[in-house]
């Protein structure tokens, strides 16, 4: 494979040079308070929320695991980068109960709108769900990123990066992690674009791509008898677990929760939306690119997630091959930010403070501090485990967001659009759907040694999309039964925390937070969505 050269190294360095002046240019701003450290003053313009939104969900292994979903036929995954209407959706339904509530966390709306318990469970729950999956996860397969694409040692690229983003998440807080996040989102774009323009020029365009391919190739939709990929349990359980990421996730909503007011959350979020509509363009093509110039004898690899290195290595010029590298370790470092900032404003906002009260606020900026670093270093330490975790089990991880999201969406939904769902019917709900959720990743991990047919092992071996859909049902179920068999909540508990229980000064308040434009932007990103769907059907 080839070299990166003088020019390559250049621009890599540029990047690096432009990301520290941002980040030393946030840092000397003054920081005095949580709202500065957690939500950057609740002071960031539409650009940057949006910018934001996308850099945090976009990472380096999302990025190469696209591709390879592309190169090695998973092409109904891309589902699951249509969800620009839901973070659209996010905006428009979610964002102003959130906003209005002033909240710092997800899990403090959930105490808002049930009790204590929902919150604290929520919180504990998150904070684990984090450190154990997304910090390692992103840390290992960033690691492997860097030191495939930069020839340098492993260790040594994965402690530069975790260090170098730690550093300034601990010091700046939330504002240095918008800020540098909204010029990672444009090296990102910068880069992808740059290595799909290439693949598809090398490979004669689109037709000539979809002619190096079997027929069919690029067809999302299975039959509904398919093993992996049946469509409807793929479009329910998608769905599903967008709504949990996008809508309810404090890794993502602390971005909109920072917007100066709903008007500027809601265009964040729209414009957020129109950033992932790019991931199909930008990364996914190149794996397909790749897949049909292997067809073709015109490069070769071994792995489908080695269909991007390979196609940036030997196909782009000098130069570009650098910005395409850059926007790989911007992906990287947003992600990470965004992943220290959101443990560190749990820990500190939901559990540090609800323990101590009466702390001051300069105590709870330390600790906010400190709860980054320590989320760093348990990133660190994890790297040794998660190289040693097989396979099978490291899919599990990416895999388990299936099993978390079903509870937690049937709560938020219907504690939004339902006045009658209480506290009661919440909790049970959440602990309900941890058990189940425990129970069924252990059977699925030991579904060889189940007797075929058996109660146990068709619960294990069901096809994980499926079972997440029928796991919805069963959630909101037990939400709705559970909540119509106790109390209803006192109204006065729960005004405007409901569309059922929205004053009137509220209403209207929502009807003058957004103009024409809005809706028609909005409307854009569902009519592309609709768009991308009907163009891969073959």
């Amino acid at each position: 494979m080839s070299q990166f050269a003088t020019l390559d190294w250049v621009v890599i360095g540029a990047y690096f040079l432009l990301l520290i002046g941002i980040a030393v240019w946030v840092m000397t701003r003054k920081t005095e308070t949580t709202e500065d450290y957690f939500l950057a003053g609740r002071n960031i313009g539409w650009f940057v929320v949006g910018a934001s939104i996308f850099a945090s969900n976009i990472g380096s292994e999302h990025v190469v695991g696209l591709a390879g979903a592309g190169a090695g036929g998973k092409i109904p995954m891309l589902i699951y980068e249509l969800h620009a209407w839901l973070v659209v959706t996010m905006g428009w339904v979610f964002l102003p109960f959130y906003i209005r509530s002033g909240i710092f966390t997800t899990p403090e709306f959930l105490e808002k709108r049930f009790n204590a318990q929902t919150r604290w469970f929520l919180s504990i729950f998150s904070l684990l769900a984090y450190v154990l999956t997304k910090v390692s996860v992103t840390v290992y397969a960033g690691g492997i990123v860097i030191s495939s694409l930069l020839h340098i040692d492993f260790w040594f690229g994965a402690l530069i990066t975790v260090i170098l983003t730690g550093a300034y998440t601990v010091i700046g807080g939330m504002r240095a992690v918008v800020y540098t996040e909204a010029l990672q989102t444009v090296v990102l774009l910068l880069g992808a674009a740059t290595l799909t323009i290439v693949g598809l020029n090398s490979v004669g365009g689109w037709s000539g791509m979809k002619a190096s391919l079997e027929p069919g190739y690029l067809n999302m939709w299975r039959p509904a008898s398919d093993p992996d990929f049946p469509w409807p349990s793929l479009v329910i359980t998608s769905t599903i677990v967008g709504t949990w990421y996008w809508c309810t996730d404090q890794y993502i909503i602390q971005r909109g929760l920072a917007a100066r007011n709903i008007t500027i959350g809601r265009r964040g979020a729209i414009f957020g939306g129109l950033l992932k509509l790019t991931p199909v363009f930008l990364f996914l093509i190149p794996g397909v690119v790749a897949l049909a110039l292997k067809n073709r004898g015109e490069l070769q690899w071994d792995t489908a997630d080695q269909a991007f290195a390979t196609l940036l290595m030997e196909k782009t010029p000098i130069g570009l091959r650098g910005l395409v590298a850059a926007g790989l370790m911007a992906a990287l470092m947003s992600s990470l930010a965004s992943v220290f900032n959101s443990c560190s404003t749990l820990f500190t906002v939901d559990i540090y403070k609800k323990l101590r009260p009466d702390a001051p606020e300069k105590q709870l900026l330390r600790v906010g501090r400190n709860a980054t670093a320590v989320v760093v270093v348990l990133g660190i330490l994890w790297i040794p485990i998660m190289q040693n975790i097989s396979g099978v089990l490291y899919e599990y991880l990416q895999s388990v967001q299936s099993y978390i999201a079903p509870p937690i969406t049937a709560v938020f939904l219907l504690g939004i659009f339902s006045k009658r769902i209480n506290s009661q019917g919440a909790m049970a709900t959440l602990v309900s759907g941890i058990a189940v959720a425990i129970v069924r990743l252990g059977l699925e991990l030991s579904k060889d040694s189940l007797t075929p047919g058996s109660l146990l092992h068709s619960f294990g071996a069901m096809n994980f999309l499926t079972f997440a859909a029928w796991f919805f049902l069963f959630s909101v179920s037990v939400c709705v039964v559970t909540s119509l068999l106790t109390p209803a909540p006192a109204p006065e508990t729960i005004v405007g925390l409901t569309y059922g229980t929205l004053t009137e000064e509220q209403k209207t308040a929502n009807r003058n937070s957004f103009s024409i434009w809005d809706v028609v932007v909005s409307v854009l990103v569902v009519a592309i969505v609709i768009f991308v769907m009907v163009t891969f059907t073959g």
